[in-house]
């Protein structure tokens, strides 16, 4: 197997802040303190944030001396003891980034921190605690009236509620891009021109590289997919003056994790969600689509499966399947200046020739290739228009760009009313969405890091053969995606997500060897923890965007819900309708200050004293002549060329001059995810180190009976599950 290269670990993961009068100093440190980097921020420019990155790695006593010469020359008065110059002023384990209102710059720390899941010795954290530290000095502060409400807004985005990041694992990528761009054999990187080589690898000015010999480990990492960053506008101001290492991206959403237990060999099954920070919002304040084909409420959530009794990237199995979920790509909204639960849609632009469906669609062609399938489940049928316009209004637009796109790889468009199937007795909801899920995910298949098993190739099945996707020498990859929505794509969306996902779990348990056929039933261990997860991830969603938990859940379609679950039910819609009402608009102000939409200016008006963040979001409306796009040859012609598979995905010249190479000793911390996995030089638990606290098949939903089959396939009564009859947590 030829040579890859490693992942590279941040070395900055554990921070200190020391403060003098003048400055302050951010002392940051890998995870095992061999190595250190120093940032010396101004205090003393009330406006302007000024950072002198050195970019020298320190030792620890290199280190030590350097602050003590600091303490020394900052005393009040020179040789005096017990007055100190230099004061600790906070520990931390990340920076969120810097932002500015109308005084000076603020720092923000990430100073809790908690483990959510490990992917191949990859820790996923998320943030439970941050810390704002204001930077400019008291004697050269310039006051302002507003400042404090602009730091009230700011701060109402909650980072310690769904923010997670990692300091290797890059969370805003897929788990193919990771393992098929990121490990890409050395032999591509060297084979490409001189040229590229130079444009894309000489980010390091001090490293050994692959122009050079030598005998070494090859780092590499990429820029993060900047759609699903939601701290990128906070370090922009320092991208291009400090260290990579100091850019920790953070991402919203949600990240779970459990472990399915299959006669005692661990499986973790981790779920991870990625909100878009473009055109981001509140339910009823961001419908539709922006002038750039960004839509409100765009997720992409990837369902991860390896067996944790390998732990490595390249000698361990690794599987992943990626859906969408995002509002209807048009131009409407919702009027709620009048308090009623359902407010009329309406089509605010006339949009013939399908612009900002077009932009949208390319952008998804660009990510994850084709075919690219629409599951639209909004209402068709209704007394009074509703939904129905936006039915009508996206067919229109699929049609006319389909008219344009090669036969092969037209956008599948599946219009299914589920609400008016859940009513009637005759059908049954889920049934009707596995024939969906079977269909979807037999036309992009899923991505798996290993050739097919044996067993697969003795004994085939049938569906097995049906499989699409693209098969290569070391495995499988996933091309093109499903892309669900209803009106909110909150409850109708969720539960079609969960059985599209329960569908592509069982190939993925198959291809792993796990199953003898891609099949799996309800009323298995397994389903009933994929379920859970899924249901958490539904309620996270559900609270960013609409302000309350799901209100109708899997067992709601299954009609299995207890009788209890209906008074529940009216309480969610309840809250959901009283967010809407009273606090959605101060949360729309929150994520556009935090996102950067809107910058603070001093003589222009304020945030709250917009009548409309419109304009905000649609830059096109400022601009005298907007640039138009062809009405038919809609897409971007590199992403065509290279169709089914993903242009992100390609080897090109464009997509390596995003990838960072270095050149490593083998035993250098910022490569060995085995150490900073196990951590042999600090004394360590076993439940921080294997997440015992994670949800068990065998210890949460295995029946404690004696002489039950332990399988988590075997199909079990409610009333002989480890859960309660409920189903609850």
């Amino acid at each position: 197997m030829p040579a890859a290269a490693a992942p590279i670990i941040s070395s900055v993961q554990k921070l200190v802040l020391y403060e003098t009068r003048a400055r302050y100093f951010l002392v940051g440190s890998n995870h095992a303190e061999t190595k250190y980097r120093v940032l010396k921020i101004d205090r003393t420019e009330p406006k302007d944030l000024v950072i002198i990155d050195d970019r020298h790695v320190y030792t620890q006593q290199e280190v030590r001396e350097l602050l003590g010469r600091l303490d020394l020359g900052n005393r009040t008065k020179m040789g005096q003891k017990g007055s100190s110059g230099l004061f600790r002023a906070v520990s931390a384990f990340g920076v969120v980034g810097f932002v500015r209102f109308l005084e000076g710059y603020y720092i923000v720390l990430i100073t809790k921190r908690r483990k959510m899941a490990d992917i191949g010795g990859h820790a996923i954290y998320k943030i439970e605690d941050t810390n704002m530290i204001y930077i400019p000095n008291d004697s050269v502060r310039i006051t302002h009236p507003d400042e404090a409400r602009y730091l009230r807004i700011f701060q109402n985005v909650d980072l310690s509620s769904n923010f997670y990041f990692s300091y290797s694992y890059d969370l805003s990528h897929s788990l193919q891009y990771n393992l098929t761009v990121l490990r890409m054999p050395l032999e591509m990187l060297k084979s490409e021109t001189t040229q590229t080589r130079q444009e894309s690898f000489d980010i390091f000015e001090d490293e050994g590289l692959i122009t050079q010999g030598g005998s070494g480990v090859f780092g590499i990492c990429s820029e993060p997919y900047m759609k699903y960053v939601w701290n990128g506008e906070l370090l922009d101001i320092i991208k291009n003056t400090v260290h990579r290492d100091w850019l920790l991206y953070i991402i919203h959403g949600f990240c779970g994790q459990s472990k399915l237990l299959i006669y005692g060999r661990p499986v973790y099954v981790t779920l991870i969600a990625r909100r878009s920070s473009k055109f981001a919002g509140t339910r009823f304040l961001k419908r539709g689509a922006n002038c750039e084909g960004d839509v409100a409420n765009e997720v992409e959530t990837e369902q991860i499966l390896c067996d944790a009794s390998v732990m490595s990237f390249t000698a361990g199995s690794y599987s992943s399947y990626v859906q969408v979920r995002g509002s209807v790509p048009l131009y409407w909204s919702q009027d709620i200046s009048t308090m009623m639960p359902k407010p009329p849609i309406t089509l605010d632009q006339a949009d013939p020739f399908a612009h900002v469906a077009a932009l949208h669609f390319d952008q998804m062609l660009q990510r994850f290739g084709s075919p690219i399938i629409i599951l639209n489940l909004v209402k068709e049928r209704e007394k009074r228009k509703h939904e129905r316009i936006l039915s009508e209004e996206l067919v229109a637009a699929v049609t006319y760009l389909n008219q344009f796109l090669p036969p092969e790889h037209t956008i599948i468009y599946i219009p299914w009313d589920m609400a008016k199937y859940t009513k009637s007795k005759l059908c049954n909801v889920l049934d009707r969405l596995n024939v969906i899920a079977e269909s979807v995910v037999k036309k992009t298949g899923f991505f798996v890091n290993r050739p097919d098993s044996y067993c697969s190739i003795l004994r085939p099945d049938e569906k097995w053969n049906e499989l699409g996707g693209c098969v290569i020498s070391t495995g499988r990859l996933q091309t093109g995606v499903l892309r669900t929505n209803c009106v909110d794509c909150l409850d109708r969306t969720n539960t079609a997500q969960f059985m599209v996902g329960k569908c592509a779990l069982a190939y993925q348990l198959y291809s792993l060897g796990l199953i003898d056929k891609p099949n799996l039933q309800f009323d298995t261990d397994a389903v009933r923890l994929f379920e859970e997860l899924y249901e958490d991830h539904g309620d996270t969603l559900s609270l960013q965007y609409g302000g309350s938990q799901l209100v109708h859940r899997v067992k709601t379609y299954r009609k299995i819900a207890p009788w209890t679950q209906h008074s529940k039910d009216i309480m969610q819609t309840l809250s959901r309708y009283y967010s809407n009402a009273f606090s959605d608009a101060d949360r729309q102000d929150s994520i556009n200050l935090f996102l950067g939409v809107f910058h603070p200016t001093e003589g222009k008006p304020h945030l709250w004293e917009l009548p409309t963040d419109f304009y905000l979001h649609h830059k096109n409306t400022m601009r005298l002549l907007p640039t138009r796009r062809s009405y038919t040859y809609w897409w971007t012609p590199e992403v065509i060329k290279h169709l089914p598979l993903p242009y992100d995905e390609v080897i090109c010249a464009a997509n390596l001059k995003k990838l960072i190479v270095k050149k490593f000793h083998k035993y250098e911390e910022e490569i060995d995810i085995h150490n900073e996995f196990f951590r042999p030089y600090e004394l360590s638990s076993f439940d921080d180190t294997f997440c015992l606290a994670m949800t068990s098949s065998a210890r949460d939903f295995m029946p404690k009976t004696f002489g039950i089959d332990p399988s988590p396939f075997t199909v079990r009564k409610p009333d002989e599950t480890g859960k309660s009859v409920l189903g609850t947590t």
